[in-house]
């Protein structure tokens, strides 16, 4: 006669307690939670998946208008539209990605509330689903290299690898501001706001050789700041930062993701209490 097997959940210890093991267990509702919000963003919508598309090409179109004619800021030596659409798509992954994160725990209230599973998984299978956006606005990209006649790098094998880093640089802050959420309503209210300012913070519609001297390295403390300058720099062949403050970079957004676990893991147990 089988006897029934028990299973006891106790919290672990240590500064930084993921379990790899129990993540990669419950995969399956990550896909889930990622593919439902790929689902519902788009349900009942007349353009679908082409809003993936609309939100950076106007907001390109203004900046070509406003900044690379009237105002002619420089742009590395590549038209200027393309030059921002090449930052807009890894940009609009970011701030998409960032504002779900941030209100994923609060929109899965429900789920929180009723069932154990690994908290990490909800603010990341909400960044996770804007990816689907990010590879529609590649194709647009592609387009506008073909037609401004910029040839294909090698360098570009390595987007794949700084996509990543952009998914890291949205955990970095989202978990932290996904746990913070749960608590204060006010961060719903003040993402948008902050993520004006971070744009003019990011080499998004400028070049990042224009900040020069020691800012430069206030300048990469901003995780965003060295990605984008490297997106353009593996897609279009751009001047990049130089190394020493691209490590700046990768530092911060490396201690950022670790504070932002801890203090995710650590206001974890009262999710269910104050949600």
């Amino acid at each position: 006669m089988s006897t029934a097997e028990t299973i006891v959940i106790e919290p672990r210890r240590g500064l930084v307690r993921i379990s790899a093991r129990e993540l990669w267990h419950y995969r399956d509702l990550f896909t889930i939670l990622t593919w439902r919000d790929v689902k519902v963003r788009y349900q009942q919508t007349v353009f679908g998946a082409l809003w993936a598309v609309l939100q950076p090409v106007l907001l390109m179109l203004v900046f070509a208008v406003f900044l690379g004619r009237l105002a002619d800021v420089p742009s590395a030596g590549v038209p200027y539209p393309l030059f921002a659409y090449c930052a807009l798509v890894p940009w609009t992954f970011f701030s998409q990605g960032l504002a779900g994160s941030a209100q994923s725990l609060v929109e899965n209230e429900r789920l929180v509330t009723k069932v154990y599973f690994p908290r990490l998984l909800v603010p990341t299978a909400a960044a996770a689903s804007y990816v689907v956006d990010f590879l529609i606005g590649h194709v647009l990209l592609v387009g506008m290299l073909v037609h401004y006649g910029v040839g294909l790098r090698a360098t570009m094998l390595l987007v794949p690898l700084l996509a990543l880093g952009v998914f890291a640089a949205i955990a970095s802050y989202g978990l932290g501001l996904a746990a913070l959420n749960v608590r204060y309503r006010d961060v719903r209210y003040a993402i948008p706001f902050a993520l004006q300012l971070l744009l003019f913070l990011t080499p998004v519609v400028y070049p990042a050789t224009l900040v020069t001297g020691g800012w430069r390295y206030a300048y990469a403390v901003n995780p965003m700041a060295g990605l984008i300058d490297l997106y353009r720099w593996a897609i279009l062949g751009t001047e990049r930062l130089p190394g020493s403050v691209l490590a700046v970079s990768a530092f911060a957004a490396v201690a950022l993701l670790l504070l932002g676990i801890v203090y995710f893991q650590r206001v974890e147990r009262s999710f269910a209490d104050v949600i």
